[in-house]
């Protein structure tokens, strides 16, 4: 089966989120299952040099956007056996950042326009474009309209998978007739129209074949108005046709035993975890003690990722229990900040680390014996998956891929992975803590638990048959 996986980002050329995580990872999953999958994606300035070097460009055409008529280049790159394009176009991509630009829609209605061109001239047909996220929403909307009446197109099937529900790609109206030529047709509930303005996310949803999230928690989240952020309705709508497939890590990249981030490599030894614990803690200033367990944040320091929860107890938690904190990422000023000032009122049990180094994150779950993740809302999550991987027990709130991935630890029956509260509330995160804490302390009880971690792995194939059964359900 042909498979071309379209997306704004993916591992190793260029990444913001976990979108990219799943670009990089689910195509050689594929491609092991006997598939033929490539990927297309925006050439942004920031890529490296190392990876502009190596494109060769194997296309130019021109794409028209209502009255305007834009240069397209196609560039190509076959890396660790991944066949990838870049849609070159210097005034939409020569940018300093990926995102967040005024023309936004006007970059990314000409990223799918020239995609479609793209697919129409090549000497490789896809069976499938599996779009991912807002971004390539206008995929499945073009496939069956501008595109409709072309004969070549019309055994082609969209597969549109939901990365995060509340990044739509909402528009004032004027992008549908200026930039798509559109009329009022598309004005309706049944295409593009969201209260006033167009999304690009509802025109997906309203026209692909099959829709994915990644979770089957989340698949059933976002069809409730609390977490369906005004999609609600359409997605219940298409209910049929809609699916949670949970994602994968990498488990090479992801591999403990291989990690060349770590002090002391291992694969299930708790003696050489403690070593990496004890390395940590001398690297970052903190007593360096093995009986001490330590609480791992790896994280986007945002609303979404529950720490407000975390900003009503932390004084609680620090003065009370004899833990230690460390935390990596960036986000919200209120976040960072208080990270930096319980690190300047507690030195020795919190170590805040405002910045990103994918060397630290790797240290931080090796060393770590617990690994916080109390998200308001969470789509799938990788944070956890690592978390397991290098056996360091979840703490997590029981929502999304969360509910779906870690399942409470039962010191009566010994079954579990890690630690749940279910209300987003601050004291039940901060009881579910504690509990977490004592149990570390229970030697019999956290052998078992981490017996059940290395038992809880995800890699990859597992979700790629998922989706290798759903595209040929797809095309059926």
């Amino acid at each position: 089966m042909n498979i071309l996986m379209i997306g704004s980002e993916c591992t190793p050329f260029v990444k913001t989120g976990g979108l990219a995580d799943v670009l990089g990872s689910l195509p050689r999953a594929l491609q092991e299952q006997g598939h033929d999958v490539r990927i297309v994606l925006p050439k942004y300035e920031n890529m490296s040099d190392e990876w502009k070097m190596q494109l060769n460009t194997l296309d130019t055409f021109n794409v028209e956007l209502g009255w305007r008529n834009q240069y397209a280049g196609v560039q190509f790159i076959e890396h660790e056996g991944i066949p990838t394009y870049f849609i070159d176009n210097e005034y939409y991509f020569k940018r300093s950042n990926l995102y967040g630009y005024d023309d936004e829609a006007e970059r990314f209605v000409f990223f799918n326009k020239a995609i479609m061109e793209m697919v129409r001239k090549m000497d490789w047909k896809p069976d499938v474009l599996h779009c991912h996220d807002w971004q390539s929403g206008l995929i499945p909307v073009l496939l069956h309209t501008h595109y409709g009446n072309n004969p070549y197109f019309h055994d082609m099937k969209t597969v549109f998978t939901i990365h995060n529900l509340k990044y739509q790609g909402i528009y004032p109206d004027a992008v549908l007739y200026d930039l798509l030529g559109f009329d009022s047709n598309m004005m309706t509930a049944q295409g593009l129209e969201f209260f006033g303005n167009i999304n690009f996310m509802k025109g997906a949803l309203n026209y692909a074949d099959h829709i994915t999230t990644v979770s089957e928690t989340y698949a059933k989240e976002i069809q409730t108005p609390y977490y369906g952020e005004n999609l609600d309705g359409v997605l219940r709508e298409r209910s049929e046709i809609l699916s949670g497939i949970v994602n994968g890590i990498d488990d090479q990249a992801y591999n403990p035993l291989k990690d060349e981030s770590l002090a002391f490599p291992y694969r299930s030894s708790l003696v050489k975890k403690s070593l990496n614990k004890m390395w940590l803690q001398e690297e970052l200033g903190l007593p360096v003690r093995k009986d001490v367990p330590m609480i791992g944040v790896v994280s986007r320091l945002v609303e979404q990722k529950g720490f407000d929860l975390v900003a009503r107890v932390i004084s609680e938690l620090l003065e009370q229990e004899d833990i230690q904190i460390v935390v990596l990422g960036t986000g919200e000023t209120e976040y960072e900040d208080m990270f930096q000032w319980a690190q300047s009122k507690y030195p020795t049990k919190l170590s805040a680390n405002i910045m990103f180094s994918d060397a630290l994150s790797r240290q931080i779950y090796a060393a770590s014996d617990l690994f916080l993740m109390p998200s308001r809302f969470e789509p799938c999550g990788i944070g956890q998956l690592i978390a397991l991987r290098y056996l360091s027990a979840p703490i997590v709130r029981e929502t999304g891929g969360l509910a779906d991935t870690v399942q409470p630890f039962d010191e009566t029956t010994g079954e579990g992975n890690g630690f749940t509260f279910t209300n987003y509330n601050a004291h039940d995160m901060l009881f579910t803590i504690r509990r977490a804490v004592e149990m570390y302390r229970d030697p019999a009880a956290w052998k078992q638990l981490v017996k059940n971690m290395g038992k809880s792995q995800f890699p990859w194939k597992y979700s790629a048959s998922q989706y290798s059964e759903l595209y040929e359900a797809t095309l059926e």
